[in-house]
């Protein structure tokens, strides 16, 4: 057992990195048009800048997670930490329209070693009675990073051009590498001995890739094949790792623990239906109510603001309360947050649009850290760094589905045009049914986390 002063660092440490990741990657986004007017890029190419990122992300994480707890999750963890710096060092000092996407691959790449192994390991210094506060102020750290990525990003980037974003990350990342290197005492891989399933991570990454890209295809008709062809892989895959003496991702977990299958389809619909909220009401607000970016940034940043300051009262709740249930009450919150945009027109307030964004805020806190907690504490040990990974696969899973999901109902209602005077009243009707259908998936949410806490 470590002592207090080693599960502060590993604290300190972990939630340094959790705040890079999100940092760097909603700062670059917001760098993105300074980026495509330099090198003349294509909206394509612009694209696979942000795409290109979350599909390395997803295809690797379970494979990673797996991989740390057999060989160490501190290992894998500083490997991670360090490749993501080094990414993004050069994407500093030698971005062109071909490099920018492969190193934004890489970092994808690295951040799933650093998802993967970062919750776990502090999952596994901590006992169990604080384990919810801690995974609070871990998400805390999360939200923060997404909040103040963009306003801090666009600063750099109008004073100081694009690049020094990249060498601010790359910074924090260095300082987080000194820190392990000094201070991250101690391994941990309870799956030690154990042989790591290639052919299984193997076919899990060709599935997520095929399913993912087929994602971001929607709603072109095109996207029908590579999504079929995932589940086709996802058949394979269920049959390989049903053989595999050590499975990259025991299917036995799905099959025999209620909790971690109904907590992860929580999450899952958890993103899928806030992650598009920030896309559609930046739209609203501009579009619908005139407000020019900096005042829509404004208003948006109230949600991640409730949730930094939430999250780690709710994880310490989740310690005291069972979890899923606490969990079941912030996606409960969640849904009501979204209700209000359901009847968003040209004469709503905006103070009604803050507010539904504080309770929006308010019920992502609820339900985030309790929801981790509750997966993590519903496997052993050894088994941390795969629920860490399956979780944060469950995110980005999430997160395609949610922006998929608004672009079929674009295509259905708006179809491929600019949006013009003509069409905003066709744009506003879209995210009402947006947000009809984003509580549907709410409410199935809560069903999901009453399921799983049946459990205990």
């Amino acid at each position: 057992m470590l002592g207090e002063v080693d599960r502060r660092v590993v604290l300190l440490v972990v939630t340094l990195t959790s705040f890079l990741t999100p940092f760097a990657s909603s700062s670059f986004n917001i760098a993105l048009p300074s980026i495509s007017k330099e090198f003349s890029l294509d909206a394509i190419t612009m694209s696979w800048a942000s795409l290109a990122y979350l599909l390395a992300a997803a295809m690797f994480l379970v494979p990673f997670g797996r991989l740390a707890d057999i060989k160490g999750r501190r290992r894998v963890f500083l490997y991670g930490t360090i490749s993501f710096t080094i990414s993004s060092m050069l994407l500093g000092i030698y971005p062109t329209a071909l490099t920018i996407i492969w190193l934004r691959a890489l970092q994808g790449v690295s951040s799933a070693m650093i998802f993967g192994t970062g919750v776990a390991i502090l999952v596994s210094v901590t006992p169990s009675r604080e384990k919810g506060a801690i995974l609070g102020i871990n998400a805390a750290t999360v939200y923060v990073g997404l909040s103040i990525g963009p306003f801090i990003g666009g600063l750099i980037t109008e004073t100081l051009g694009w690049r020094s974003i990249l060498f601010v990350t790359a910074g924090i990342g260095a300082v987080a590498v000194l820190f392990m290197v000094w201070r991250l005492k101690g391994e941990w891989r309870e799956a030690v001995g154990e042989s790591f399933d290639l052919r299984g991570a193997l076919v899990y990454s060709l599935m997520l890739l095929s399913i993912m890209y087929g994602f971001s295809l929607i709603p072109l008709t095109s996207s029908i094949i590579p999504i079929l062809l995932g589940l086709a892989a996802g058949g394979v895959f269920v049959w390989v790792e049903a053989r595999a003496e050590h499975p990259v991702l025991d299917i036995n977990l799905f099959r025999s623990n209620r909790a971690f299958t109904f907590s992860n389809l929580a999450a899952l619909i958890n993103f899928s239906a806030t992650y598009a909220v920030t896309f559609l009401i930046s739209l609203y607000l501009q579009y619908i109510k005139g407000l020019d970016p900096e005042q829509a940034g404004l208003v948006l940043i109230a949600s991640p603001i409730v949730q930094a300051i939430f999250s780690p009262i709710a994880g310490k709740l989740s310690d005291r309360m069972e979890p899923t249930k606490v969990a079941a009450i912030g996606m409960a919150i969640t849904m009501f947050g979204l209700i209000p945009f359901v009847f968003l027109n040209e004469q709503t307030n905006v103070l009604i649009v803050v507010a539904s964004l504080v309770a929006l805020g308010f019920g992502l806190s609820v339900f985030s850290s309790p929801n981790t907690n509750a997966i993590m504490s519903s496997v052993e040990k050894r088994l941390y760094g795969v629920a860490s990974s399956t979780l944060g696969t469950m995110r980005l899973t999430g997160q395609m589905l949610s922006l998929g999901i608004t672009m079929i109902i674009f295509a259905v209602f708006i179809g491929r045009v600019e949006v013009v005077p003509e069409v905003y009243s066709a744009l506003t009707g879209s995210i009402n049914i947006a947000f009809i259908v984003f509580s549907g998936l709410c409410l199935v949410g809560i069903l999901a986390s009453l399921v799983s806490s049946r459990e205990s």
